[in-house]
């Protein structure tokens, strides 16, 4: 059985300190005003070096511990002088500690080898990252985060100043701030240790997974004003995402805004062509590729459902001029993502103060990752959905048959079919949207929101359908509407029926082979 001690929460005196930092950033300003302290500073090869320069005593590490750095720099802090005088009870092992000549070490300020950069570097070999490993660092952090009770640890320059002002004014550090670094210092090693593990692991869905993610921004509130909200960022993101986006203008981001603006970011990705998206509630409710025009692209994409995209969030993959500024401005919607934007154009926007305008930067294709959903008691994982269909993956199974005009139509309707949530039907014409009936429990249902969202435009449109069609009956409510075309995935135990009813009422229809729902 492990023994256990009375837990120190009594203010703290600081008489020594051990400073090794890869981040230098403040750690100049923060040994001087332990040196006013009359606090005896201990330290390592390139954190002495600098003090040093700057006027700092310091006393090395090598020179503290009577012992040199062996194997080309691996091993410096690793020793009894230094771990015990980091870990030791100073009222249950002070004669332990006269015996081998241990002094106390009472404040550690360290942060660790940026591995996350060095794997990000361009051609990072293994043998360099695993240089990078800090060992000793993450022993001193979680040594000194572990003996809260007699020792504080600091891990983030941010914090300096908070040690500053306890010396000032009660010359000691109190329990309450010393457990809320370490709290931080463990998490900066669970964090490092993550990355690496992740770094490290071949399989995409390995036994055990590490999550490492840093704090974006916090929000007012989640979904709903009683649920608290924060966005955080995975490391190293330095991608095409709403996360690394500028913001020109408007309010923050609500948890909202993120999930709606990544749907339609996500969207507008499938294409290579001119297009414009708009999301409502994490669904596309228009969107078009039609032109070169981006003007015209935004319109179509905008009119093709003008009451949905009350509210909205807009998406471009062009620049946006002042025409589509103009337009925006007539309108109320949430945010506006362009890969940039037009100086009128943004003087025009600011007119409506709280209008989001966000730009990206050059939009590109989806990366290969994993996408997690909470589920009470842990968690989902599975491939982001990059499938995509081609002429050659199209199987005509009706006896009226589609041209290249329909098939070009079809793999449009399809792209943006991914991002509508299921049960979905889509109607395209002209490589643009006209009717989304989303998230439906019954494909019937979605068949008709989707044609009456459609209007009298349905006329000579694609319907596109996410998941087979369990019975004939979707196909006969559609057979006066105006449909030439139907693409779906097929594989029904009564596909014969609903292909009997696609020939009955004169509509073709194209087997796909694939699913695309998205839950």
């Amino acid at each position: 059985m492990i023994k256990t001690f009375p837990l120190n929460k009594e203010p703290l005196k600081i008489k020594r300190a051990l400073i090794s930092v890869y981040d230098k950033t403040g750690i100049v300003e923060l040994a001087k005003s332990l040196v006013n302290f009359n606090i005896e500073i201990i330290s390592t090869g390139g954190t002495g070096k600098t003090l040093r320069e700057s006027g700092v005593p310091v006393t090395n590490v090598s020179e503290y511990t009577g012992f040199p750095e062996i194997l080309d720099g691996r091993v410096k802090t690793i020793n009894p002088l230094i771990e015990g005088g980091i870990l030791g009870f100073r009222d249950v092992h002070l004669e332990e500690a006269k015996k081998h000549k241990i002094r106390w070490i009472d404040l550690v300020v360290c942060n660790l080898y940026p591995f996350s950069k060095i794997i990000a570097s361009e051609n990072c070999e293994l043998s360099l990252a695993l240089e990078n490993i800090d060992i000793g660092g993450p022993t001193m952090i979680r040594s000194a985060a572990k003996n809260i009770g007699w020792v504080c640890v600091v891990v983030n320059p941010n914090d300096y100043k908070k040690i500053g002002e306890e010396l000032a004014n009660t010359k000691t550090i109190p329990f309450k701030l010393r457990r809320n670094l370490s709290t931080k210092a463990f998490g900066h090693t669970a964090q490092y240790d993550a990355i690496i593990h992740n770094y490290l692991k071949e399989e995409k869905l390995p036994d055990k997974i590490s999550l490492s993610f840093d704090k974006h921004s916090v929000m007012r509130y989640g979904e709903n004003p009683t649920q608290e909200a924060a966005a955080y960022r995975a490391l190293n993101n330095k991608g095409n995402n709403i996360l690394t986006a500028k913001t020109h203008q408007g309010k923050p981001l609500s948890y909202n805004n993120i999930m709606d603006a990544d749907a339609a970011l996500n969207c507008i990705k499938e294409f290579n062509s001119t297009a414009c998206v708009v999301v409502k509630h994490a669904n596309p409710c228009g969107v078009s590729t039609e032109g070169h025009d981006i003007v015209k692209v935004f319109k179509q994409a905008f009119n093709a459902d003008k009451l949905s995209a009350f509210g909205g969030v807009i998406a471009l993959n062009k620049t946006c001029n002042k025409q589509i500024a103009d337009e925006i401005s007539k309108v109320f919607v949430e945010i506006v993502i362009a890969p940039s934007f037009d100086s009128d154009a943004l003087e025009t926007l600011q007119k409506k103060k709280n209008l989001r305008v966000l730009s990206t930067g050059k939009i590109l294709k989806r990366k290969d990752a994993i996408e997690l959903r909470n589920i009470d008691g842990g968690v989902l994982i599975q491939d982001v959905d990059l499938s995509s269909l081609n002429k050659n993956d199209l199987k005509l199974v009706t006896n009226k048959k589609v041209d290249d005009e329909d098939i070009s139509t079809m793999l449009f309707g399809w792209k943006v079919l991914k991002h509508i949530k299921s049960n979905a039907i889509l109607t395209v014409k002209n490589k643009s949207t006209i009717g989304v009936g989303a998230g439906q429990v019954s494909r019937v249902d979605a068949v008709d929101i989707a044609v009456r969202k459609s209007g009298i435009n349905i006329k000579g449109s694609i319907l596109c359908s996410d998941a087979f069609f369990p019975f004939r009956d979707s196909i006969d409510k559609i057979s006066d509407k105006g449909i030439k075309a139907i693409i779906q995935p097929g594989g029904s135990i009564r596909d014969e029926e609903v292909i009997e009813a696609c020939n009955e009422h004169n509509i073709a229809m194209v087997f796909t082979g694939k699913r695309c729902f998205k839950h």
